[in-house]
């Protein structure tokens, strides 16, 4: 299902979709939704929430447990960019040795599945090699 103007969640759906299933089905596949949408007081109030109860600013959007790896994905459309915040989650969390990846496509979430030594149920994208 594809809805105007949200390429990222559009994005989204389609990688979980796809994760789900490739991935053994023991694979944890979460996505933490850390921020509040609703404008004004009233979102300011409950994202102010949210962060005293552990939102973490900047984490990414899929996170990607299964057989004892950890994968953070980061999904952007084509033209999206990181935000600071997103930088210095991905710089953190690849300083403690976790698998960390930019993702514009589908292809480039399958591709990072195998980049990062992920068992799939699929054969690796064309062109890529399991390390």
């Amino acid at each position: 299902m594809n809805r105007r103007g949200t390429p990222e969640a559009d994005l989204q759906r389609a990688v979980v979709q796809a994760l789900r299933v490739v991935l053994p089905r023991t694979a944890i596949v979460h996505h933490c939704a850390n921020e509040v949408t609703e404008p004004g007081p009233r979102g300011a109030k409950r994202q102010a929430i949210l962060v005293g109860m552990g939102v973490h600013a900047g984490f990414a959007d899929l996170m990607i447990i299964c057989d004892a790896r950890v994968l953070f994905l980061e999904l952007k459309a084509p033209k999206g960019r990181l935000r600071p915040e997103q930088e210095a989650f991905r710089d953190a969390v690849l300083a403690q040795g976790f698998g960390w990846a930019l993702v514009r496509s589908l292809d480039a979430a399958l591709g990072a599945l195998a980049d990062h030594g992920f068992t799939t149920r699929i054969a690796a994208p064309v062109g890529r090699t399991a390390p």
